[in-house]
């Protein structure tokens, strides 16, 4: 009866396996945050170089996260955060992009 000491959590999609592993959650939460911005500042054409930046470098942190991953939730949380940093960073590269009306004419 060794399965009633020990849950199954292998289903679940938050699964952990009981460990703290505070870098992997602070780059997850930093991907959803930036994320979010660059999803949500992609509505606003003018705000281009806001999107676009946070965008690129919400990739960036969540491509990171996701090599140095273990468990399920902090791969969902940042999947989550890419999808919407990818999606934020091409809006934002089609309204002017990166410097955009701030470098050259």
């Amino acid at each position: 009866m060794a399965q009633v000491m020990h849950p199954n959590v292998a289903g679940s999609l938050f699964a952990t396996d009981g460990k703290t592993r505070p870098l992997q959650d602070a780059l997850a939460a930093t991907t959803l945050v930036l994320g979010l911005l660059s999803f949500i500042t992609s509505f606003f054409h003018s705000l281009h170089l806001l999107t676009s930046w946070a965008g690129l470098v919400g990739l960036l942190v969540g491509i990171y996260g996701q090599w140095i991953s273990v468990t399920t939730r902090e791969r969902f949380a940042l999947i989550l955060g890419l999808g919407a940093s990818g999606i934020g960073f091409l809006i934002g590269m089609a309204h002017g992009g990166l410097f955009g009306g701030v470098i050259g004419s």
